[in-house]
């Protein structure tokens, strides 16, 4: 591949990581207007590609938020998932560890990303419902659970929301035993039954062998199903409480919006007596102005009278004069 052409995949990668750290309602137009650019500069395939990237639930959009803005809280639930599956193998294998530390520091971690899930939301004008929180915790176990792993959905570029691994691929997940010891997670097979491990010559056909393979088999799906079981009475938790702060917060809301209504009337009484004030002053106000300029005219009037009488006034002095 050419230095030009890696440099054109980068900034189109580059393009679609931006894509999705969008506003949720710019993403439709941004997304045309990305393939359009990618078409016209000749790579049809990758427009198509583009294309087709499905407009993602405000949950999995949250979720993209926070692998965006949010790394280091993100990556620590990927760490807790990790030190929580490695924990598990080992209890399988016999150790004597002790599994609630890492499950306690998992669920820490995924109430982290769950305030800042809200945060996320509210700062964006979405409401942090309840059904809206479910979904994002949910995404958020089923991303610690799959982990950093090749075939785990990929973080920041979510177009729906993340369901749990299965029954076979969490079995998958934890090593069975007798797998030479190792602590590691296994390679996820998603909705897949895990292969069978290889006997040995010398355990083929010994009952004993298989009987002791089969308890193997059954333990690790049991330590699966208790995990899962464990992973959904966290969410439970979680999601009740979640249930009970948005109450609350409807409450205050009510409360707020039933105060501000009141408020709303007291003053829509004291505006229409202000109303009736103002139009009553301005009829007293007009009134006023006429009695004045009919006043005014009575006063222009015999201001007039007084100006005759002076001048017959003067006018009989000069005729008794000139009598006299």
């Amino acid at each position: 591949m050419s230095r030009k052409r890696a440099a054109s995949e980068d900034e189109g990668a580059g393009d679609v990581d931006a894509l999705f750290q969008l506003p949720l309602p710019e993403f439709t137009a941004a997304r045309n207007a990305l393939a359009s650019r990618l078409r016209k500069s000749g790579r049809a395939g990758d427009a198509e590609t583009v294309k087709g990237l499905q407009k993602p639930p405000v949950s999995a959009w949250t979720v993209n938020q926070l692998f965006w803005k949010h790394r280091a809280a993100f990556e620590k639930l990927l760490e807790a998932g990790q030190k929580f599956r490695t924990a598990q193998a080992a209890q399988l294998n016999g150790r004597g560890t002790d599994i609630r530390g890492p499950l306690e520091a998992r669920r820490e971690a995924l109430a982290d990303l769950s305030r800042r899930a809200a945060e996320v939301l509210r700062n964006a004008s979405h409401s942090p419902s309840p059904d809206v929180m479910r979904r994002v915790t949910t995404t958020l176990e089923a991303l610690a659970t799959y982990g950093g792993l090749p075939d785990a959905p990929r973080p920041g570029r979510l177009s729906d929301d993340v369901d749990p691994p299965g029954f076979e691929t969490l079995a998958a997940l934890v090593p069975r035993v007798g797998d030479g010891g190792t602590t590691g997670p296994s390679r996820v097979l998603p909705f897949q039954q895990a292969p069978p491990k290889k006997k040995t010559r010398g355990s083929k056909g010994d009952p004993k062998e298989q009987e002791r393979e089969r308890e193997a088999e059954r333990q690790a799906q049991l330590a699966a199903a208790k995990a899962a079981v464990q992973q959904g009475e966290h969410a439970l938790r979680d999601a009740r409480k979640h249930a009970e702060q948005a109450e609350a917060q409807l409450k205050k809301a009510a409360a707020r919006a039933k105060e501000s209504e009141r408020d709303l009337r007291e003053i829509e009484k004291e505006k229409t007596a202000i109303d009736k004030r103002y139009e009553k002053a301005s009829a007293d106000a007009e009134s006023s102005r006429q009695e004045a300029r009919a006043v005014a005219e009575r006063a222009e009037a015999a201001a007039e009278s007084v100006e005759d009488a002076e001048r017959e006034l003067e006018k009989a002095r000069r005729e008794l004069t000139a009598l006299s």
